[in-house]
C-alpha cells in the first residue's frame, strides 16, 4: 500500500498537498488541469523531488529518504527516455542493469519482456527505426523488466494516435493485473482514465485530494474539473 502522510512538495512559490493512500493493486487516474503539479506528485513519489514536510510510506516502509533506484517505483515518462545510441534491446536491459552487466539469463529475460510487448525480432534495432508505437513498447519492456511493485505513467502514450494510445493502454493494464502492480497514471483524457483506471486522483488548487472512483469524479465533477474539461 502506498500512503502519504502530509506531505508537501515545493516547487518555487507553488506547494503541493497530499494526505491519502492507495491500496495495493489499485488504478488511479491522477487527473486536474495544466500545471497544477501532477507530474510533481509523480516525482516526488518517484524520489526525483524532495519533501519539503511529510512522509511517503509503501507498506508501512518509510521510504522518503530512499533513492529513486532504491523505492519500489518504476516511472514511465512521456518521451520514453530510450537512449538513441543503444539498441532496443539494450535499452529494455537498462531495466536490470544500468551498467548493462547482463548475463546470458538477463539477456534471455529481455527477449522474453520485448516479446512480451510485441517486438520480437526488433532487439538489434536503435530506437530511431522505430515508429512511435514501437519506441513506447520499448520503454515499457524496461519498466517491465524493473518488477517495481508500483508503476508510474507521466501520459507515455501522448503523442500516439488514439488506436494506437488505447491498444497501448490496454497493454499497461493487462501487464498490472499480470504482475499485480500498483498503477498511477496522469491524464488529460477522461476516456483514458475511464477505460484504465478504478480510482482517480484530482490535483487542482494545491492539492492532490484523496483517491475515489473514477465514475464519480468524472460524471459529477468540481468547478474546477467542470471548467478543465470544458463542461462549464
Amino acid at each position: 500500500m502506498l500512503r502519504l502522510e502530509g506531505v508537501q512538495i515545493r516547487s518555487g512559490d507553488f506547494t503541493l498537498r497530499a494526505d491519502w493512500q492507495v491500496e495495493t493493486g489499485a488504478r488511479v487516474a491522477v487527473i486536474g488541469p495544466s500545471g497544477a503539479g501532477k507530474t510533481t506528485l509523480l516525482e516526488a513519489i518517484a524520489g526525483f523531488r524532495d519533501l519539503a514536510a511529510g512522509r511517503i510510506l509503501w507498506d508501512g516502509r518509510d521510504i522518503s529518504r530512499d533513492a529513486p533506484g532504491a523505492r519500489p517505483v518504476a516511472m514511465l515518462f512521456q518521451d520514453g527516455n530510450l537512449f538513441p545510441h543503444l539498441s532496443v534491446a539494450q535499452n529494455a536491459g537498462l531495466g536490470l542493469s544500468p551498467d548493462l552487466r547482463l548475463t546470458s539469463a538477463h539477456w534471455d529475460r529481455v527477449r522474453q519482456a520485448l516479446a512480451r510487448v510485441g517486438l520480437e525480432g526488433l532487439e538489434a534495432r536503435r530506437p530511431a527505426e522505430l515508429s512511435g508505437g514501437q519506441q513506447s513498447r520499448a520503454a515499457l519492456a524496461r519498466v517491465l523488466l524493473q518488477s517495481k511493485p508500483l508503476l508510474l505513467l507521466d501520459e507515455p502514450f501522448a503523442a500516439l494516435g488514439p488506436a494506437l494510445k488505447v491498444e497501448m493502454l490496454e497493454l499497461v493494464a493487462e501487464l498490472a493485473e499480470e504482475s499485480g502492480a500498483t498503477l498511477m497514471m496522469i491524464s488529460h483524457d477522461p476516456a483514458d482514465a475511464r477505460r484504465i483506471a478504478d480510482q482517480a486522483i484530482l490535483v487542482a488548487d494545491g492539492v492532490a485530494s484523496a483517491p475515489q472512483p473514477v465514475a464519480v469524479l468524472l460524471d459529477t465533477p468540481p468547478p474546477v474539473l467542470r471548467a478543465y474539461l470544458g463542461e462549464g
